[in-house]
Order: C-alpha cells, then sequence, then structure tokens
C-alpha cells in the first residue's frame, strides 16, 4: 500500500512524512521536557552535570537528525529551524544561535562552491574531465577508479572541501557523456557522487593539508602528552590507511553501485575530439586557475608562515570569490546559482555542533561512553573510541568530536596500558570520513547537489561504509602501525 493517499478534497497526504515529522517532533518533546538525567563520572571521580540547556542540545540535535536523513523538509529549512528552536526554548541566546550559520567555515564552504561554479564557467573542468578520461578509457570501472584516485590525490595538497568543489563540476561532465537524462538517477551517477564524497574524506586524512581537524589533534597531543607529532610523521603512518580506504571504497561501489553499462563505446575518442575542439586554453582559464592556484597554496602555507597565520583560511578563498566577480568571469546570474539550501545544511550544522559543545552536552556523551570501556581489554577501548569519534563526526564538527573526545581518551588511555600514538591516529582515521549523514562533511553535501540520491540512501549505504572502516580501523591499529613502529602499548 502507498503511504501517499489522496483524500476526498483532492489534497495528497504524504503519511511517511508525516510520521517522521512527528517522529522528530516526540523526540524533541520527550528529551527537552524530560526530568533531570543522570551526571557523567570521569575516571577521575569528577562529575559532570546534564544542564536543561545541554538537554535541550540533544533534543533539537535528534529532530535536526530524524528530519535531515528522512528529508520531511528542504534540508536547509531543517537547519533553520535548529536554530529557531535554540533560541525559542533558549538553549541558546538568538545571536549566537545565528550568528554560527554563518561561521567562518561555512563562508569556506561557499567560497568553494563558486570555484566550482568558476571552474565549469570557464570550461576548465571540461578541459580536465576530456583529457582524464583519454588517459582511463572506456571502461565505467577504471572511470570510478580515475576519478576517486584523482579526488584522494587532491585531498594531500588541499582542503577537501576545495577538492570536492572542484572535482564536482568536473563529474558532472564525465556523467553527461554517460547518459544525456540528469532527471533519471542512475547506479553510476550515484556511485561517482557518493564515492567522490567518501574517497574526499579518505585521502584528507593523510596530510595536515586535507582538513583542520588534524592539526587540532595534533595540538591536544602535545598539551596532554608534551611531545610532538611532525607533519611527515603523520603522512608516513596515515597514508597507507588513507589509499586502503580509497581503493576498498571502489571495491564498494563497484559491489554496490555497478554501472549499468560496463563501457561507454568511442568514449576515449570522443573525448580526445572534444578535448580538440575547445581549442588552445583561454585567457578567462588562465586567469582563474592562477586566482585558485594562489588562493590554495597560501592556504597550505599560512600554519607555516608568520604574516599569514593569523589570517584565517576562509579570509583567503573568499578572496578569490571577489575577484571572480571584480574581473567579470562571474556575474549576479551565477551569484543567484549558488545552492543556498546546501549552504542552509552547513550553517545549521555549525550552529548545533557549537550548540551540543558548549552546553557541555557533546562532552556528557563521550564520558558516559568511554567511561564504560575504562576497564576493558586495550584493542576494544580503542574501537570504542574510534566508534564514538565517527559517530559524533557525522553529527557535529570533526573538529569538535576530535576536541571532545580525544582529550578524555588520552587520559584514560596510560590505566589500561595504551599509548597516545595509536588513540590520536585511530581518532583523526575515523574524524575523516563520516559516511551517514550529509552534515558530516562538505563534500558529502556538496555531491548532493548531483540530485543522483537522497539522504536517506546516502545514510542506508553508509552503513556498510562505516563498518569497512572500521574493520580497516581496527586492521591498522592491531597490525599495519605496529609492523610499521608505532609504539601501540606503554
Amino acid at each position: 500500500m502507498s503511504t501517499q493517499t489522496t483524500i476526498s478534497t483532492g489534497f495528497n497526504v504524504d503519511w511517511k512524512r508525516i510520521l517522521f515529522l512527528s517522529i522528530g517532533l516526540i523526540l524533541f518533546i520527550v528529551v527537552n521536557f524530560s526530568p533531570p538525567w543522570p551526571d557523567a563520572i570521569d575516571p577521575t571521580g569528577k562529575h559532570f552535570v546534564l544542564s536543561q540547556q545541554a538537554k535541550g542540545a540533544l533534543a533539537v540535535f535528534l529532530l535536526g537528525g530524524t528530519w535531515w536523513v528522512f528529508e520531511v523538509v528542504p534540508i536547509g529549512v531543517t537547519s533553520l529551524f535548529m536554530g529557531i528552536l535554540q533560541a525559542v526554548f533558549l538553549i541558546r541566546p538568538a545571536k549566537t544561535a545565528f550568528q554560527q550559520m554563518f561561521d567562518p567555515s561555512v563562508v569556506f564552504i561557499f567560497a568553494s562552491l563558486v570555484i566550482g561554479i568558476v571552474f565549469t564557467k570557464t570550461g576548465l573542468t571540461r578541459r580536465l574531465a576530456y583529457k582524464m578520461l583519454a588517459i582511463v578509457g572506456e571502461k565505467t570501472s577504471m572511470i570510478y577508479l580515475g576519478c576517486f584516485v584523482v579526488t584522494a590525490a587532491l585531498t594531500h595538497i588541499m582542503a577537501h572541501t576545495a577538492v570536492a568543489a572542484t572535482m564536482f563540476p568536473l563529474l558532472l561532465t564525465v556523467y553527461g557523456l554517460y547518459t544525456d537524462d540528469f532527471e533519471t538517477p542512475t547506479r553510476f551517477g550515484k556511485g561517482l557522487f557518493i564515492g567522490m564524497a567518501y574517497v574526499a574524506g579518505a585521502g584528507s586524512i593523510v596530510t595536515l593539508l586535507g582538513a583542520a581537524r588534524g592539526a587540532v589533534a595534533l595540538g591536544f597531543y602535545k598539551e596532554l602528552v608534551g611531545t610532538d607529532i611532525t607533519f611527515f610523521q603523520l603522512a608516513f603512518y596515515m597514508f597507507p590507511i588513507g589509499w586502503i580506504m580509497t581503493f576498498a571504497l571502489w571495491g564498494f561501489f563497484m559491489f554496490f553501485f555497478k554501472p549499468e553499462q560496463k563501457t561507454i563505446p568511442g568514449l576515449r575518442e570522443k573525448a580526445k575530439k572534444l578535448s580538440k575542439a575547445m581549442g588552445s586554453i583561454t585567457k578567462n582559464e588562465i586567469i582563474a586557475a592562477s586566482i585558485i592556484f594562489v588562493c590554495i597554496f597560501l592556504m597550505s602555507i599560512r600554519p607555516y608562515v608568520a604574516i599569514l597565520k593569523p589570517i584565517d583560511k576562509s579570509a583567503i578563498i573568499l578572496t578569490s570569490t571577489v575577484l571572480f566577480f571584480v574581473i567579470r568571469i562571474l556575474d549576479i546570474k551565477d551569484l543567484e546559482s549558488i545552492p543556498w539550501n546546501i549552504i542552509l545544511l552547513f550553517g545549521g550544522a555549525m550552529s548545533i555542533g557549537f550548540c551540543l559543545w558548549e552546553t557541555g552536552a557533546a562532552e556528557w556523551i563521550a564520558i558516559n561512553w568511554l567511561s564504560m570501556f575504562k576497564d576493558s581489554n586495550w584493542f576494544v577501548f580503542v574501537m570504542s573510541m574510534s566508534f564514538l569519534v565517527m559517530m559524533l563526526t557525522n553529527f557535529i564538527m570533526n573538529v569538535a568530536a576530535i576536541a571532545i573526545v580525544l582529550p578524555v581518551a588520552l587520559v584514560i588511555g596510560p590505566y589500561l596500558g595504551v599509548g597516545p600514538d595509536v588513540i590520536t591516529f585511530s581518532a583523526l582515521v575515523v574524524a575523516g570520513m563520516p559516511f551517514l549523514l550529509l552534515v558530516g562533511a562538505a563534500p558529502n553535501a556538496i555531491a548532493y547537489d548531483s540530485k543522483q540520491f537522497t539522504t536517506g540512501e546516502f545514510f542506508g549505504y553508509g552503513i556498510p561504509a562505516s563498518i569497512i572502516l572500521m574493520i580497516v580501523t581496527g586492521i591498522a591499529v592491531y597490525v599495519i602501525w605496529p609492523l610499521m613502529g608505532m609504539k601501540i602499548m606503554l
């Protein structure tokens, strides 16, 4: 029986939508208005009270998660409602809740999406896509692999958000050579775009340039352990894990999203002809590429150059947006074409993420969870910590997930004889790959703009992908890192 029924007045009633709207609201009401919950107690005996505001943050978080997964309203509208709930139920001041919806990280995503538009408008996307297809050939399995390898490699030298924004229009061009019907989703389309999002995360764990989470984790490590983890030490241990996940995800998508066509006959020759027909590189392409390269270069060296260090990376990348309009590569129509639904989605994610953090709700969850494993086997403890980080990073900023869980885990670890390196590195692996929700990482939301998949599909396939991630993390902890010389036990 269909969940959508027509009643005598002529209106369509979507009972499935009403069900999940109601579930979200019921979860909010039950949690927000429930009696006080027990304190969380850390291994030193310190009590952490779950305040009414923190309980309210959990309530908003549950409503938002339910509505995001089942898309009962546009995902950007859910984000707005989460800000409204914080203000109306006095969980946080309205100024704080709504200001954080336009946090510098959200501005960074906006500027990254603009770069994607520039790549498409100038023709750089098509030029790059044709060159890549001429190399990887006509097999759709190899097209998958080629796109994934390029995505993962780029995240070693630039932020994964910028990589996703760069790759997205390129993948649209590739997909346009597979089918003319962009309205009807295909297995190949789902695999191509979800795969880009997943692999962007896998590649971003390898160096400090892929995302901010690495620098935050190493900061806590230095503060609590008293020694540094260098750029190259991080890359040494993370490189095999990032690339194992990249190829494992290729196998995953070949299994779950096996393309309808094994080959695209004549694709290589067609790509070569289309590339040749574009002629020499244009002035706008050179200018656009130069601006983008300079921005990426400045963001990459910023942590190591004293004069650049105080400047937020969002200001650097947003400068490129202004320049594109100043030199008239973009115009007002391009500004209006930006997917504001995606930007609002991330605005809401930032707001609820800060809300969980600032009210103490996330810390309460982390301490309750990790304390359950304080007397367990060392491997069980490390994997339980990794699982918690993986789940949290699907709902809140991965930087916040690291900031909440890692200090607690590094304090508990010595009681079990666990070395700080394995705790830090395993947390960084899972924090980079939120496979369940769009709000877990900007590449997830950027991929969603392809309209090839629903949030429910993303969540559903994210479950087996997350299981693969936990298995690979376990192998890294138990086998790969010890063989590479990492000190696992104290």
